[in-house]
């Protein structure tokens, strides 16, 4: 199975002071995040098998990410702002899934999952905006390990 996930793009901050959950969820890409997730998707778009499912948190800064791609997909509230890496891997049917998964989410919740799958301590773990880890699955020894296809920043594209 490919796991790829795909932090958003650079989005508004929240206004200080401000821990509404619902705003959160408002927030927007920022002109810098939209040229981030241009970049990202052009990339994606030629290495993405067209089999693939994409899943995106209900967040407005996802699915503007998302929307760069220019593929269609779903919107799961498994994937918003605070999942856990258990809920991702659930949603993604990890590692059994017939065809790659695209999941466009947040973090901590992407870098903790990069860490469990890896065996490194999840809570040092980050995902830079708009970056891109590609995950694959593969069987040794009887064991089922993840490993890493590439890692690609909007900055580097």
């Amino acid at each position: 199975m490919d796991l790829i996930l795909w932090r958003h793009a650079e989005a508004e901050a929240l206004p200080e002071g401000t821990a509404d959950a619902c705003r959160d969820l408002e927030r927007k890409l920022t002109a810098r995040g939209d040229k981030q997730a241009v970049r990202m998707a052009e990339w994606l778009d030629r290495q993405l098998p067209g089999s693939a499912r994409i899943l995106v948190s209900p967040a407005r800064r996802c699915e503007q990410t998302a929307l760069a791609l220019g593929r269609k997909f779903k919107t799961r509230p498994e994937l918003a702002p605070g999942a856990t890496p258990e809920a991702l891997l659930e949603v993604v049917q990890w590692p059994l899934a017939r065809v790659p998964v695209l999941v466009i989410g947040h973090q901590p919740t992407l870098g903790q999952t990069v860490a469990r799958l890896l065996g490194l301590v999840e809570t040092d773990f980050s995902v830079k905006k708009g970056a891109v880890w590609w995950l694959r699955t593969r069987e040794r020894n009887g064991q089922v390990q993840a490993v890493v296809v590439t890692v690609q920043s909007p900055d580097f594209l």
